[in-house]
């Protein structure tokens, strides 16, 4: 009896979230978009590889050698279906703001698995198997993260090439694509910790404007 109350708590709290979502706004776009694409140029940044471009001519001219690390090979490696890593993101509803996204099961999906795995009847109204799935907001982030990075290719382009001195997230969130009452989430780092605890409102020591604290 008290697995079954247990039971019907996790469903009312998981549906309650579920009536509290929201399409993700240009800010969680943004600063997820950014995370993706510095974190799939961090695991090439350290190749030692030659690329050979150009054409061999007639003349015997030898094809210009470049650093892979610098090249425009890896920056399109590096997009290249960036934004399907949004899929692996979850609705964690006991979070605030932009930390309700994050990889990894969530705290009430968690609950209901380990419920589940006890034997305990849990309905959702949808399978078992589909509890992973990318939920209705995930799935709009990352549409929303194909547009995003469509229309602001010239400027990730121009931060490769000229600005990786810049935190991409300052360079593009907060210089092209949002206004300034749109970067409140740019602030918002998880410390960690159980449900109702606050956002921290710096981001690794530093203040909204990049200098130190």
């Amino acid at each position: 009896m008290k697995c079954l109350i247990l039971a019907l708590c996790c469903v009312f709290g998981f549906v309650s979230a579920d009536e509290d979502e929201r399409l993700p706004n240009n800010c969680e776009v943004c600063k997820f978009l950014t995370v993706e694409l510095q974190e799939a140029l961090e695991k090439t940044g350290r190749s030692k590889e030659v690329l050979e471009v150009g054409e061999v001519l007639d003349s015997g001219k030898r094809r210009r050698k470049i650093k892979y690390n610098t090249s425009e090979t890896r920056l399109t490696e590096a997009v290249d279906n960036i934004c399907e890593g949004i899929l692996q993101y979850n609705v964690h509803a006991e979070r605030p703001g932009s930390l309700r996204y994050a990889k990894g099961s969530s705290q009430t999906m968690s609950t209901l698995k380990n419920l589940v795995h006890k034997g305990v009847k849990v309905d959702l109204g949808m399978p078992f198997e589909l509890w992973d799935e990318p939920s209705v907001e995930v799935s709009a982030m990352k549409k929303q993260c194909e547009t995003m990075l469509e229309l602001y290719e010239d400027v990730v382009e121009d931060w490769y090439f000229h600005h990786q001195d810049q935190r991409l997230e300052n360079f593009l969130c907060e210089n092209h694509v949002l206004q300034t009452s749109e970067r409140e989430c740019l602030r918002e780092v998880w410390r960690g910790g159980n449900k109702g605890e606050e956002a921290a409102s710096t981001k690794e020591g530093r203040t909204h404007d990049g200098g130190e604290l």
